[in-house]
C-alpha cells in the first residue's frame, strides 16, 4: 500500500542535528529550590498575581490571572514561601513581573485539583473551562492560549483538528520524545478536541524523519478509523500552521487571516498531553518537556522541567556548559529568542535551550544582493523577501503593505539559502514593527 506524503512549496533542508538527542528518553528534572514564575507566560493579557509576599502557597494553586479572555492563569509549581513579587528576567529579554517561589520540597497539592473527568462524559463547555483553569496553552512556542482556539466565533465551522507533532526546528526533539513515551495521553487529547467540535476525524501530522514516532502512534490508533496519521515530507518550517494546514487539507488560510477562516485548529503535541492531564487528572499546566542539545552542552539529554527553573539548573543536569559558547537559545535556532541570561525561568512555551559553538553558527559578512531570487523561492508564505528588505530599509510603508509584510512568519528561509548572507529576517522585524506602530497611529 502507497502511503500518501504531504509537503508544501517552498521552504529549505537544514542538517537537522536531532540525532543529539532525538533517542535520548525524557528524564524528569526535580524542581529547584528557588523557582520564578513569571506572570506572563503566554499571548494576551498580563496577569495579576493572586498572592502576596508570605504566604503558603500550594502545588498547583493559581497565583497569577486576568480576568480578559485572551489569557490563563499560572499555577505554583511546588508548594513553599512566597518570596517576592517582582520583575524577573524573561525569555523575551526584558523583565516581568514574576512571582518567586521558596521550594519546601512537601509538593504539597492543592486542593482544587481533582479530575474534572472523562472526556465523552463532558459537555464541550466544560471541557474549555477546565483547559482554561489548568493554564494551557499552545505549546510549539507561540504559547496562544488552547481555550481561546477552541472558541471560534459561531460563523466558523471547525472541520478539521491537526495535532502538530512535524517538530521542524533542528535540534528539537521534545516533541518527538512525547510522542513516543506518551502516546496514549497524545491521542487522548486529540479526542478530547475532537469532541469540543464533534468531529469524526482528526489527523497528527509527523514529519517522516520520525519513523519510530510515526509507527508508535499508528500502532495506538490501529483499527480506529478517526485518526489519521499523515506522514509529512520532512522540511522546514513544516510545523508552521498555515504550512500543515495546505499540505493536509489543501486549504490556504487567506491573508490575516486564521486557521479557523478555513475551517481547521491546529494544536501541539505536548498540548494534547496537557489537556489529557488536566481533564483526567485536574493537573494543572506545571512542566514541560525540554529538549537540551547543541555541541556547548556536556550531555545533550530530554528534561520534563518545572516552569521556573531558571535555565541555569538545566544546563547543570546536562553536565554543564562548555567554556567556548558562543550562543544560547531558547527554541529552535532558526525562530528562537537569544538569552543573555542563565538566570532567566523556563516559561510554557520552552520547548528548548541550545548552547552554540562557533562551528555551529553562521555568522558571515553581508555581500551585495546578486538578485538571484533563491530567497523568494524558499519562501514558504510566496512572499518577496528582498523587496521587503528593501522597502523596511527605505521605510517605504506602501510597499511593505502592498508585498504583505505582515504575512511573513520569520522562519528564517530566506536568510538560509541567501548567497549574499543578508540578514534579510532582521530588516523585516524592523519594518513590520514600523508599519504596525504607524497603523496604530493612523487608526
Amino acid at each position: 500500500m502507497t502511503v500518501k506524503k504531504y509537503t508544501f512549496k517552498g521552504g529549505i533542508h537544514p542538517d537537522d542535528s536531532k540525532g543529539l538527542t532525538k533517542d535520548i528518553p525524557v528524564k524528569v528534572l526535580p524542581a529547584p529550590e528557588t523557582v520564578y514564575i513569571p506572570l506572563r507566560q503566554h499571548i494576551g493579557a498580563l496577569l495579576e498575581p493572586c498572592v502576596k509576599v508570605g504566604d503558603y502557597v500550594k502545588k498547583g494553586q493559581i497565583i497569577g490571572n486576568s480576568e480578559a479572555f485572551v489569557s490563563v492563569p499560572v499555577h505554583a509549581t511546588v508548594s513553599g514561601t512566597v518570596k517576592a513579587i517582582e520583575p524577573y528576567y524573561h525569555p523575551s529579554g526584558v523583565k516581568v513581573p514574576a512571582v518567586v517561589i521558596e521550594n519546601d520540597g512537601q509538593d504539597t497539592l492543592s486542593e482544587d485539583i481533582k479530575p474534572v473527568g472523562e472526556y465523552y462524559n463532558l459537555t464541550p463547555l466544560q471541557i474549555i473551562d477546565a483547559i482554561r483553569n489548568a493554564g494551557i496553552v499552545g505549546m510549539g512556542g507561540a504559547a496562544f492560549p488552547t481555550h481561546v482556539k477552541l472558541s471560534p466565533p459561531k460563523d466558523k465551522k471547525i472541520e478539521y483538528v491537526i495535532i502538530n507533532g512535524a517538530e521542524c526546528e533542528p535540534y528539537l526533539t521534545s516533541d518527538h520524545r512525547v510522542m513516543l513515551e506518551n502516546t496514549e495521553e497524545v491521542i487522548y487529547g486529540l479526542k478530547s478536541i475532537m469532541h469540543v467540535f464533534s468531529l469524526d476525524k482528526g489527523y497528527i501530522a509527523v514529519e517522516n524523519n520520525k519513523p519510530d514516532a510515526i509507527k508508535a502512534l499508528r500502532e495506538a490508533v490501529k483499527g480506529d478509523n478517526s485518526i489519521e496519521i499523515c506522514e509529512m515530507i520532512t522540511k522546514y518550517p513544516q510545523g508552521s500552521e498555515k504550512q500543515l494546514i495546505n499540505a493536509i487539507t489543501g486549504r490556504q488560510v487567506p491573508s490575516g487571516g486564521l486557521p479557523a477562516d478555513v475551517g481547521v485548529v491546529v494544536n501541539n503535541i505536548d498540548t494534547c498531553v496537557a489537556i489529557s492531564r488536566a481533564l483526567r487528572t485536574g493537573m494543572p499546566l506545571m512542566s514541560r518537556v525540554v529538549t537540551v542539545s547543541g555541541k556547548g552542552i556536556n550531555n545533550p539529554a530530554n528534561f520534563e522541567v518545572t516552569i521556573g527553573t531558571p535555565f541555569e539548573e538545566v544546563a547543570k543536569a546536562a553536565g554543564g556548559i562548555k567554556e567556548n559558547v558562543r550562543k544560547v537559545i531558547m527554541g529552535g535556532p532558526m525562530m528562537g529568542m537569544t538569552q543573555y541570561n542563565l538566570d532567566t525561568p523556563v516559561i510554557k512555551g520552552t520547548s528548548g535551550l541550545l548552547f552554540l559553538l562557533d562551528s555551529e553558527i553562521f555568522d558571515e559578512k553581508e555581500m551585495p544582493c546578486t538578485k538571484c531570487g533563491k530567497c523568494v523561492d524558499a519562501c514558504p508564505m510566496g512572499l518577496m523577501p528582498l523587496y521587503l528588505m528593501a522597502y523596511s530599509r527605505n521605510e517605504n510603508y506602501d510597499g511593505l503593505k502592498n508585498y504583505h509584510i505582515l504575512d511573513c512568519m520569520e522562519c528564517g528561509s530566506c536568510c538560509y539559502v541567501c548567497p549574499s548572507k543578508k540578514k534579510i529576517i532582521q530588516h523585516i522585524r524592523v519594518g513590520k514593527a514600523k508599519l504596525q506602530i504607524k497603523m496604530r497611529k493612523e487608526n
